[in-house]
This record gives structure tokens, C-alpha cells and sequence, in this order.
């Protein structure tokens, strides 16, 4: 991504006519006193983007959300943009300045479902942005500005391949047409495959701790005590391992296979009316471990082996106390055999969108249009099981005399066990009717330094969502699923919204030009009540060389489906240590670890320092639940940007820009996770009458039983930083070409403070990694640092460029830890990276080596590198923007 010049990077002419992110008000050579940053149409062909995730890892203001290639979440192929990691229900998507659809029960967008091909550039505005484009712009937003003039015919064709699997294939065709000399018609098709990759592919990616359940077995006989199982390679032995380890089956990224239709028409029907739209359409089939995460099922129950069982070797019979026939045989057992979960999952996104625009005056236009987007997902889950029969009876226990369960890799238990479960359907609406009035009063009078522009109109918008589960997932009868409920849930809004920009002084000693501006937005929500967004700002411009800008603002964010509408769901505890994406929500018992403070730990009955593995599934044996709250209420805040943009006259092709934001959101929806739970108890607050300590409870024995996650107006997200953009291009007489070209775009965040709940202190979280300071449970890592920097020779026919991507080292947020991002399995990246195999010598060195435990990067350790983030598409390489946190 190259910034542009202010000019450019502030909007694109249609006409004369400057469209601006960032307001309704079009004006001849306004210019946006908001930070934007843009990428154009040459930057996204130069990269070969098949999707927009392509380009949108590059943006430093953009953080690294949920991504297509994501395992163990919920987004099943979408790719979601998150400015500032505030959350990526805080971001608001546009296209050409109205709504996109959303998907799932968030407010998120998955911009896959834009064909690349079709975007004439892309406009990034970070600092709030409510009271123009309401709800949901509380970081900002992101606008794609789509190609509809384009003519001709043009098609594009890009592979990437990988020495051992996860290549990507993908093509466009774009088509388009004047109509007359009155209008256009753009129609664009987009194809895209991903192969998935799995961890045995890749030599880097073993993970010796990544253990699960023995899928040999380990029996006990209940009346004697007597343990034996098998061997993973099926040998028969009296001292069983209590694991195994299947990583090299766990998939690293997930197949992909995704069609973009699109098509964008306008035609003046008489010289006061056009009338425009467009309509897209996008069909996704990824295949994921969802949010059970890659583990496979296991069972740890005790049954009746029949002295007449058929499998019975003598081995086992002599291990079995058999009273009338039957021996009690407490069994724990991986059942690898059904395969990791997979849920196959088809989505389709539709928008359609129809309007007419006009002048009223020369200097007045009017514009009404109506859209209305659907997503809707359905799932068939594979590697999973029912765990009892419609008649209420264990399954596994039922089976244990007829199908061999003694040993691994026995193929009757997934016959016996295994289920196709009809998973979930998911279906989100949104309508959006809207009209609007801009333009200036040059018609009826103008100030010494211009005429007032102006915007209004009016909104309406309704939003509904609804799940559906299958029969087993709504009762948990599942070995891997827990309970997920179903719910349904709707809200509409009308909203009022008006802007002014007053031209206050131009071509005076020191100011060549000053305006100032406002703009409010009333909202009405059935369900949330009536609420008031509003911004003020300023842009001086001192002289042809400096340009001051500056905005405040009060923002709102209504919460999502998830967070108002669902019920209660649950799954298993021990899913915080089976599932890599859950990880970072639990720590370990400080208790048993020896960071707890003692007397807590014995007044609420925990196991001693060094007693037990805290970090074993079995030392979690409830429940994790979770779920909306319908008393829930908006997220409110104020934003502010200070910034200046620097095009000096005495060395032309150079401009500078830098914005200061500082982004306050109050009421924040959240829940607090075990982890913050467990440390502000045992921790930092570890006093009798803590209500956190409520959040997490234990067993008589001390091992933790349930943990309670659900949505509450908990927290405050206080971020500030600066922005930095420059670009520079030189045009030298002895350079062939059109010149060089250099870029700079960067992000410093100074401060990034949380406080998830009153009753705790905010923790400082620039430059961290963990649950702790993740603003919505997803993002979990939040760098200090980011840039993206390009040297380019322009060529009369196209460009050469060499980009460098950094992001800053990052350290653990967990209380009292004193792991950074190489010693927890972060990747200190810089620019394009190559993993080797390494190991701790004797004094502690990392030495590169063939086998080992971890990787050596830059002679720093990663050894539990995020599966989704191991591969960048190409060799064995680890792209930078993909550097990211696992717990």
C-alpha cells in the first residue's frame, strides 16, 4: 500500500465532483479532516490479490482479526477486518459509502464476498466515524470503492503453489459496457481455491505437547487397580502413556473454494434522474474444525467388559477382576478413530441495492436508494458422535462387548460411534432504506471564503438473525460439541443525520484556508433506545505546504446478536486447553502453579503448589458458558484526531502526514474470561468477597469445575497512537521510466489501556499478546508497532516494487508472567521470514537442528506458533503480517 498524495488519498473525481470518506458533503476540493489511508486499484493488481485479504494484512491500522484461514473459529472461510484490535464488531464496512452485508449473529463483515477485480480503491478512516455513517464506526471504517465505469473486457488468471501442499488458485473475468453515452454496466466474476495443509506438511510444525487422550487406551480395573493399554502403534503394555500425539493430522489451513458474481449499472434516465445499484452474490465451501478445535472425541467412563467378549486377549483377561461375568473397567480412550471434527460449511451472501440520484440545483443533489442483504450458513459435522442412544443409553458402553476398543486405529468404533450431525443453520437479514439531501447554499448565498455545504436525510434500517442447531447440539449429546443453543433475534432503527461545513477564512498571511464543520445523528432503536452521535472538526490549511486537521466525536455501537439474543451454550472445560484458539482464556490453576496467594488458595479449597498438572483436561471437569444478555445496552464513547499533512513546495513529490487518535469507548460489551477471572482472585485481588472469584468455581477437590463467560456493559478500551504516512517520488533525467517512488506507512500505538470490569484495575496492553487484553476474545495480540514500506521504479508500462512488512515484538499480558513473544511462540517478525529447526544446547543457546521441539527464527525460539498463521501459501515461508499469538 503507497499513500497517496492528500488530493488523492482524500477521495476520487467523478466529474467535478470529489467524493470523500468520511462525509456526505461532495465538494469541489474538500479534503477529509479525518486520517484516511487508501490503496488504489494498481496497488491491489501489483500484490496479484485474489481476495481482499490479500491486500488488507498490509494496512497497519488494520489488525489481524479473524482470517479465511482461521481453525478453530466460527468464521468457517470469512475474512474480517478489525481497525486498532477494538473488536471486530467496532469496525464498520462500506461499500461506495452504504452498508455492507453482515454474516453470522456480529456485526462483522466477510469482505471475501467483494470481487477483487471490481475495487477502484479502498479508504481506511480511523478515529470514529458514527455520526456520518451510524452505528458500528467506532474505530472507523472501511469503504470500497467500486469500478463502475469501467469498459472492456479483461481476465486474470494467478496460482500459487508450495512445495507440500496449500496452493491457491484463482481467476476473474470482468466485463463492461457503456450504455449509450448515459450509463454503464460492470459484470464481474471472481474464482478462488485454497488446498488445505495439514501440520504433517510442513517439517516446522510438529508439536510434541500438542498430546490428546491415548488413542491405544488406558484400562483400569476397577476392583484391582490394574492398569494396561496399547502402545500407539498398537503393543500391548502394563504401563500405559495416558497420551498420544496426532498433531501432524492437524490441519494448519483449511480448504477453500469461493465464486464472486457481481454486477454495477447507472443510466440516466432524464438529466435530473439516474438511476444506479448493484448486486452481488458470493457462494463459500471451506471445510474447518470449528470452534471445538482440531481434538478428536474421547470418552474417560467406566463400563461392563463381559467375561464372553470376543476381543479379550489372554494380556487382558489377566488385568480383569471378573465378578459374574462382568469386570468394572474404567476406560479413557481417544476415539481418533472418527476422525478430527470437520464441519463442511456452505455460505451464501446476496446484496442488492437500487437508487436514484439527481441534481435538484447546480449546486444541490438528492439521492434515495433501498438495499437488503442475506447471509445464510448451514454445516454438516463430520468426527464427532453421539454420545446416547434416543433411549437415553451411553453409547460407548453399549459397544464394548461387540466392537474391539482395545487398541488404536479400530475401525468399527467409527462405525459404531460416529455421527453426521446436521450441525447449524444460520440466516442474517439487513434492509437499509435511506435519503439524502448535500451539496452547498451557493444558490442562495456564499461566504467571503465560500459557500456552506450541507448533508441531511434520513435512515431506516432492520437487522434480524437466526440459528438453528441439530437436535444433539441443542441436548450437548455430543463428545465434542457441548450445547449450543438456538435463538432468534431483530431490532429496526430510524435515524435522523445532517452535516455542515462552514468555509470560515481563505487566502490570508497564514491561513489560506480554514473550515470547520459538524454533523449529528439521532437514532431510534426499537430494542435500544434513542441515542445521540455527533462530531465536530476543523482543517486549516496555513499555506501550500501545511494542512492542520482535527475531529471529535461521540460514537455508539449497538451490540450484536451474539451479545443481546443468545441463550445460554456451554463446552466443555477442558475445551480451554484441547483448542488452540481458547488457549489464551486460561493460565493455569496460580494455586498449583505457586502464583496465587496462599491463603486464598486454602480458603477456597485449591490443591497445593506442585499437587496436580493444572493444564490437563482432566483438572477442568465442568462446563464453559457462555451467552447473550438481553438487558444489554450500546457501547458509547469519544473519539479525537489531531493531525497534519506536509506537502512542501520546495521538494515536490514528497507529502508527510500525521494524526494523533486517541478512541475512549465506555459501557464496552465483553465478558471476563477465566484467565482475568483466576488472576484478579488469587492474584491481584485475592480477598474473601472478590465476585470474580464466583466466575470460576471448583470441585470438593480443588480442580476447577465451571467457568461463566456471558455478555455484560463490563468494560473501558482507551487507545492512543499516531498514524504516519509519507511517500516520495523522484523523477531523476537519467532514470528510464517514469521515476522512484518510496512509501511509508506506519501505526504507534503510545497507549492501550483495558479494563474489563470496575472491579479490577486496567491493565496496560500495547505490546502484548493474550485473553487478557484481547478487546473481543479473537484478536489476541496487540503490537506497538506496525509499518508497511515500499520502494517502487515506475516504468512507463507498469512498476517494479519491494515492500517490507514489520510488526513490533510483543510480550505477554497474563499477570506476573515474564514470557515474551519468542519465548510463548510469538513470531518477532521482520519482513519475510524463514523457519529452521532449532534446540536448547546445554547453556541454553538455540542451535539450529533437524528435529526438535521448536522453531529458530533469527536465532528466537516459536514454539507454539498459531496453526492458521504457520503458512503463508508459498514454500515454507511465514508471511509478517501473519506473525501472530497462540496461548
Amino acid at each position: 500500500m503507497t499513500p497517496a498524495a492528500p488530493s488523492a488519498q482524500d477521495g476520487s473525481t467523478s466529474g467535478d465532483e470529489v467524493v470523500v470518506t468520511g462525509t456526505r458533503i461532495p465538494a469541489t476540493g474538500l479534503t477529509s479532516s479525518s486520517p484516511v489511508a487508501s490503496t488504489n486499484e494498481a496497488q491491489i493488481r501489483l500484490r496479484s490479490a485474489l481476495t481482499i485479504e490479500d491486500f488488507s494484512t498490509t494496512i497497519p491500522q488494520l489488525s489481524g482479526g479473524v482470517r479465511q484461514g482461521s481453525q478453530g473459529s466460527d468464521a468457517f472461510g470469512a475474512q474480517v477486518l478489525e481497525l486498532r484490535n477494538f473488536g471486530q464488531s467496532r469496525s464498520l464496512v462500506l461499500i461506495d459509502g452504504t452498508r455492507a452485508a453482515p454474516f453470522s449473529f456480529r456485526n462483522s463483515v466477510d469482505v471475501n464476498a467483494i470481487p477483487a477485480s471490481l475495487i477502484k480503491r479502498v479508504d481506511v478512516l480511523t478515529g470514529g466515524a458514527a455520526a456520518v455513517y451510524g452505528a458500528d464506526a467506532v474505530a472507523g471504517v472501511v469503504n470500497f470503492i467500486l469500478n463502475d465505469e469501467y469498459e472492456g473486457i479483461r481476465g486474470t488468471a494467478t496460482s500459487r503453489l508450495s512445495v507440500h501442499g496449500g496452493a491457491q488458485y484463482g481467476g476473474s473475468l470482468m466485463l463492461g459496457t457503456g450504455i449509450g453515452d448515459r450509463g454503464n454496466l460492470v459484470i464481474a466474476a471472481d474464482y478462488t481455491q485454497r488446498d488445505g495443509v495439514r501440520a504433517g506438511q510442513r517439517s516446522w510444525a510438529a508439536t510434541p505437547n500438542q498430546t490428546i487422550p491415548s488413542i491405544g487406551g488406558v484400562f483400569t480395573d476397577v476392583a484391582s487397580g490394574r492398569r494396561f493399554g496399547f502402545t500407539d502403534d498398537g503393543t500391548f503394555t502394563t504401563t500405559p502413556s495416558a497420551t498420544s500425539n496426532i498433531s501432524a493430522t492437524y490441519p494448519l489451513i483449511s480448504p477453500l473454494k469461493r465464486i464472486n458474481v457481481a454486477a454495477l449499472y447507472k443510466y440516466e434516465i432524464t438529466p435530473q434522474i439516474e438511476v444506479y445499484g448493484r448486486a452481488m452474490y458470493t457462494n463459500a465451501r471451506t471445510e474447518e474444525t470449528g470452534t471445538p478445535g482440531a481434538a478428536p472425541a474421547s470418552v474417560n467412563r467406566t463400563v461392563g467388559i463381559s467375561a464372553t467378549n470376543p476381543f479379550l486377549t489372554d494380556a487382558i483377561r489377566n488385568q480383569l477382576t471378573f465378578v459374574n461375568g462382568t469386570a468394572q473397567v474404567n476406560v479413557s480412550r481417544s476415539l481418533s478413530e472418527l476422525g478430527l471434527i470437520r464441519y463442511a460449511t456452505e455460505r451464501d451472501t446476496l446484496q442488492v441495492q437500487s437508487g436514484l440520484r439527481g441534481p435538484l440545483t447546480d449546486a444541490v443533489r438528492w439521492n434515495v436508494y433501498a438495499q437488503y442483504g442475506r447471509s445464510t450458513e448451514s454445516s454438516l459435522i463430520s468426527g464427532d458422535g453421539l454420545v446416547t442412544s434416543p433411549a437415553g443409553a451411553n453409547n460407548f458402553a453399549s459397544i464394548v462387548n461387540t466392537v474391539n476398543i482395545f487398541g488404536p486405529n479400530r475401525p468399527g468404533l467409527a462405525a459404531a460411534l460416529g455421527s453426521t450431525i446436521d450441525g447449524f443453520n444460520r440466516k442474517r437479514d439487513q434492509f437499509v432504506t435511506a435519503g439524502t439531501v448535500s451539496g452547498t447554499l451557493a444558490d442562495l448565498f456564499s461566504l467571503p471564503a465560500g459557500p456552506i455545504g450541507f448533508a441531511g436525510g434520513v435512515e431506516y434500517r432492520r437487522e434480524t438473525a437466526s440459528i438453528n442447531q441439530d437436535s444433539a447440539l441443542l441436548t450437548g449429546n455430543t463428545y465434542r460439541q457441548g450445547v449450543q443453543a438456538a435463538y432468534r433475534g431483530a431490532f429496526d432503527v430510524i435515524e435522523l443525520y445532517g452535516e455542515v461545513l462552514v468555509p470560515l477564512i481563505h487566502d490570508t498571511p497564514l491561513i489560506r484556508k480554514l473550515d470547520v464543520g459538524g454533523a449529528y445523528r439521532l437514532s431510534d432503536y426499537n430494542r435500544f433506545g434513542t441515542h445521540g452521535t455527533w462530531k465536530v472538526e476543523g482543517n486549516w490549511e496555513v499555506d501550500r505546504n501545511l494542512r492542520l486537521r482535527g475531529t471529535y466525536q461521540r460514537v455508539l455501537r449497538t451490540p450484536n446478536f451474539g451479545e443481546f439474543a443468545a441463550s445460554t451454550s456451554s463446552l466443555p472445560l477442558n475445551s480451554l486447553v484441547t483448542v488452540d484458539r481458547l488457549k489464551p482464556r486460561y493460565g493455569g490453576d496460580p494455586c498449583v502453579i505457586g502464583t496465587g496467594n496462599a491463603a486464598q488458595c486454602a480458603r477456597f479449597g485449591a490443591p497445593s503448589v506442585g499437587s496436580a498438572n493444572s493444564t490437563a483436561p482432566g483438572y477442568l471437569t465442568g462446563n464453559y458458558y457462555y451467552g447473550g444478555n438481553p438487558d444489554i445496552k450500546p457501547e458509547t464513547g469519544y473519539t479525537t484526531t489531531a493531525g497534519a499533512v506536509f506537502t512542501p513546495t520546495f521538494l515536490p513529490g514528497l507529502n508527510v502526514t500525521v494524526d494523533y487518535y486517541n478512541l475512549d469507548l465506555r459501557g464496552a460489551v465483553g465478558v471476563i474470561q477465566p484467565i482475568a477471572a483466576i488472576t484478579s482472585c488469587y492474584i491481584t485481588n485475592p480477598t474473601a468477597n472478590n465476585p470474580l472469584c464466583a466466575l470460576v468455581t471448583r470441585n470438593p477437590n480443588g480442580t476447577f469445575a465451571d467457568a461463566f463467560v456471558n455478555n455484560q456493559n463490563l468494560g473501558r478500551l482507551l487507545q492512543r497512537g499516531f498514524d504516519i504516512s509519507a511517500a516520495y517520488t523522484l523523477r531523476p533525467d537519467w532514470l528510464p521510466g517514469k521515476g522512484l517512488r518510496a512509501s511509508y506507512q506506519g501505526n504507534i500505538v503510545t497507549s492501550y489501556l483495558i479494563q474489563a470490569n470496575p472491579t479490577v484495575s486496567a491493565v496496560q496492553c500495547k505490546g502484548t499478546f493474550g485473553a487478557t487484553c484481547s478487546s473481543d476474545g479473537t484478536t489476541l495480540v496487540q503490537p506497538d508497532y506496525r509499518h508497511t514500506a515500499g520502494l517502487g521504479w515506475l516504468l512507463d508500462r507498469g512498476v517494479i516494487q519491494f515492500d517490507w512488512q514489520r510488526i513490533g515484538k510483543v510480550r505477554s499480558s497474563t499477570v506476573g508472567s515474564t514470557r515474551d513473544a519468542e519465548d510463548a511462540g510469538c513470531l518477532r517478525p521482520v519482513g519475510l521470514l524463514r523457519l529452521h529447526r532449532c534446540r536448547h544446547d546445554e547453556r541454553g543457546r538455540l542451535q539450529p537442528v533437524r528435529q526438535g521441539a521448536a522453531a529458530c527464527v533469527d536465532g528466537r525460539c516459536v514454539q507454539h506458533l498459531p496453526r492458521h498463521l504457520r503458512h503463508s501459501g508459498a514454500d515454507d515461508r511465514l508471511l509478517a503480517d501473519r506473525a501472530s499469538l497462540t496461548g
